[in-house]
């Protein structure tokens, strides 16, 4: 009886996971204001999902623009944009062949640092890997999800007898950027094995401690394995609408609410009912504030578009130390290219992508951590959100190029 009993829920759980058959997915390049109303006015009549920016508010003249168009709505989409010039091409042909390709042909079972694992496989790696590692590594819970999930910190760093000066990572704050959180778990083992080898490294873990968060959004990440792999917020509830969740980088108290959020809670850039409404934010809020004297760099992965911003994205106006955040920008970008040529944009986030307001990284450079930035990993839109597993070690080895030089710099400039 048991067995049927779990051959039942293993069946409904199966069933329950979205598929995206048929599904395409359209990079469309408005160059005229009648194309920007063309796009709001399809946003408004069918089920779109925006990939790049994040919502119809933001479409302006002169940026690619990709959306995710359910199958039902194809023809739809092909007749408006056959009666328009607005330029447009195909960059996922069937998202749910897409879908399947980022797990193909791995154990689903182990950790592996080139696959993109799951909530209990990154949890129980933490275990491991902190509990093997006593002299350079230690966790602790910041507090627990809406859903009940613990939230963990890996705290890197030399053990020390007086505080250190700290830099803050978190990964995964939009549950559908897998990548995200692939960085930080990668980020850790490199950390950790070239720790008395590359004496960048050895320097830094000596100097100074990294708060790693492996996965901000852990609620919304279970999501995308168990349910529906296009989810980004939270999965917080509320007796004010039957929509779920909020997005975390809209929830931070900088800007709230006001340019590039949405008060709908139905949108996926919903700022939230107050700032830091969604627990997952206000436990990572809470612990940077209590340790704010000590960390100087917060650094926020996410995908896609090979980007290195900085503040401000809340505001068109220029961050007091703008010169400085750009040049250190421009030097990681070059390190990063330095491996396998791949191209980062830097800047402010408004000017640079998009005004978004609420964001993890304006909300700690307002608080006074000066190194404050936000990367934006690969690609520029051909696998977007679905970035094949074997693009996750090329990536991150990459990307690590970038966050050690950020990381000199803010050793250096320390005092």
């Amino acid at each position: 009886m048991k067995v049927l009993l779990l051959f039942g829920l293993v069946a409904v759980a199966l069933c329950d996971i979205s598929r995206f058959d048929g599904e395409k997915v359209f990079r469309l390049k408005p160059t005229l204001d009648e194309h920007v109303t063309l796009i709001k006015e399809l946003a408004t009549s069918i089920d779109v999902d925006f990939w790049s920016p994040e919502s119809a508010e933001q479409v302006t003249i002169d940026i690619d623009v990709d959306i995710r168009v359910p199958a039902m709505y194809l023809d739809i989409v092909y007749t408006t944009l056959g009666q328009s010039d607005m330029k447009n091409e195909i960059l996922i042909e069937d998202v749910q062949s897409a879908v399947e390709e980022q797990s193909s042909g791995i154990d689903p079972r182990a950790h592996s640092y080139t696959k993109y694992n799951t909530f209990g496989e990154i949890q129980a790696w933490m275990n491991t890997i902190s509990s093997s590692n006593t002299n350079l590594i230690s966790k602790q819970v910041i507090g627990n999800t809406y859903e009940g999930r613990p939230m963990t910190v890996l705290k890197l760093g030399k053990k020390s007898s007086s505080t250190k000066p700290a830099i803050f990572m978190d990964c995964g704050i939009h549950a559908r950027e897998w990548i995200s959180p692939a960085f930080c778990q990668w980020f850790v083992k490199e950390a950790l094995s070239t720790y008395g080898s590359d004496s960048q490294m050895t320097s830094l873990l000596d100097q100074m401690d990294v708060y790693v968060l492996p996965v901000f959004n852990i609620d919304g990440y279970e999501y995308t394995h168990t349910n529906s792999r296009m989810w980004r917020k939270t999965r917080s509830r509320s007796s004010a609408s039957s929509c779920t969740g909020a997005d975390p980088n809209r929830n931070f108290n900088a800007g709230w609410c006001t340019l590039g959020a949405s008060s709908n809670p139905c949108s996926d850039t919903f700022c939230g009912y107050t700032p830091e409404s969604e627990i997952e934010v206000k436990n990572v809020a809470d612990f940077i504030r209590r340790n704010k004297s000590n960390i100087k760099a917060y650094l926020t992965i996410h995908s896609y578009s090979q980007l290195l911003l900085f503040p401000y994205s809340y505001s068109y106006d220029l961050a007091a130390d703008h010169s400085e955040l750009l040049k250190v920008a421009e030097g990681a970008s070059a390190a990063l290219r330095s491996l396998y040529g791949t191209r980062y944009t830097s800047g402010p986030g408004a000017t640079t992508i998009y005004p978004a307001a609420g964001g993890s990284d304006d909300w700690a450079y307002d608080l006074g951590v000066k190194y404050s930035y936000t990367f934006e990993l690969r690609d520029t839109g051909r696998y977007g959100f679905l970035l094949p597993a074997s693009q996750i070690k090329p990536t991150c080895e990459e990307t690590m190029l970038a966050v050690k030089y950020i990381a000199a710099h803010v050793q250096k400039n320390l005092y």
